[in-house]
């Protein structure tokens, strides 16, 4: 007998997968394959953690009051309108949920992250991917890509997995081009790595436009990922559409706390963000000086680099090698880069490592 059938959108999505934290016989691995911070979580977040912990019968504050104030604080945003979620992952799926269908069409650009595919095939939506710029976003090829039928443009910024920026000028433009029912999502996983300087705006459009809804993470700088606290800001009437069908409870009592500890502490975010800047411009000029054996990096704002193996060692033969090494990196053929590997920024000295593990192999091939 046939049992429940799923939608045939369902069948043709590919499940995320994460990054290894082990070999495949178990031993493991220094995890350099999910962009979190080396440096770990703040002792202010650990210990509002810690005592957020104290209560485990209770249900978590179902509003996020306290969070929501702080995060609004912090950005210059309305408590109102910000909404909080399982990481900004679960935003994403509810701004294709809300917005896009059978029928219509997401857009997304080339080497995006991969759960936009993800959260538009649930929805049953049909996928559309513009053309990139050498990795980066191509604005001109996304405004090029709108039809009457798009109803949602995902853009990550900086981008996950390249680490390009697109910047407030090119932002600018790319809203502007938009039909006003279509709603502009800027997943700005990575923000807080940036300078003061290279804002790209997406704040402020959310602010002051109806159709951009911009969505963040407490998973990278701030040192959060095991909790997967995720928030975002838009209009009043979007936010209030997303609350419709935002997960209960979505937040625990601990991880509020920890939030809020966190987004206050930017001493750590500050510290995090040196260290950040300091170690992937030292690899970036290693890695470039052996562009000779056909390595070159791509430019990143994040806290990774995208290393394209452009010779005759090739970017799997690194990926098994750095993971006989002891290190976990994530490569990518599944997301249309066989020839690239993603290396998230480390410690001092991982990354010391990573490059003298690098040019053994592509000197010695």
């Amino acid at each position: 007998m046939m049992g429940p059938q799923a939608k045939s959108w369902i069948a043709q999505i590919a499940p995320y997968v994460p990054g290894k934290a082990a070999t495949d016989d178990g031993r493991p691995l220094v995890k350099l394959s999910a962009n979190e911070n080396p440096l770990g979580t703040g002792a202010a977040a650990r210990e509002a953690f810690a005592r957020g912990s104290a209560d485990l019968a209770t249900y978590p504050d179902p509003t996020a009051t306290k969070m929501r104030t702080a995060i609004a604080r912090v950005h210059g945003l309305e408590p109102d309108r910000v909404i909080y979620g399982t990481g900004s992952d679960e935003l994403l799926h509810l701004a294709a949920s809300a917005f896009a269908g059978p029928g219509d069409e997401v857009l997304y650009v080339r080497y995006g992250f991969s759960v936009y595919d993800i959260a538009a095939r649930r929805v049953g939506a049909t996928l559309v991917v513009a053309a990139d710029r050498d990795y980066g976003t191509d604005v001109d090829a996304l405004l090029g890509a709108v039809t009457e039928r798009t109803r949602v443009v995902f853009l990550a910024n900086p981008n996950n997995p390249t680490g390009t920026m697109t910047g407030a000028a090119d932002i600018a433009r790319l809203h502007a081009g938009l039909r006003p029912d279509i709603l502009l999502v800027l997943d700005q996983a990575y923000a807080e790595y940036l300078d003061a300087d290279e804002d790209d705006g997406g704040l402020e459009l959310a602010r002051t436009a109806s159709n951009v809804f911009v969505t963040r993470t407490f998973s990278k700088i701030y040192g959060l990922a095991a909790e997967r606290i995720g928030w975002g800001t838009a209009s009043a009437e979007i936010i209030a559409i997303l609350h419709r069908i935002r997960a209960p409870f979505n937040v625990t009592t601990a991880g509020q706390e920890a939030a809020i500890a966190a987004v206050e502490d930017q001493a750590w975010v500050d510290q995090s963000r040196a260290h950040n800047r300091r170690w992937r411009d030292w690899l970036t000029a290693e890695i470039g000086s052996m562009g000779n054996h056909g390595l070159r990096v791509v430019p990143s704002k994040a806290n990774f680099l995208l290393v394209l193996f452009e010779g005759r060692f090739s970017a799997e033969s690194a990926f098994r090698g750095l993971m006989d090494a002891g290190y976990a990196t994530r490569w990518l053929p599944g997301q249309g880069l066989p020839d690239a590997l993603r290396i998230t920024i480390g410690t001092a000295e991982q990354t010391q490592d990573i490059a003298r593990l690098l040019r053994a192999m592509v000197e010695g091939a």
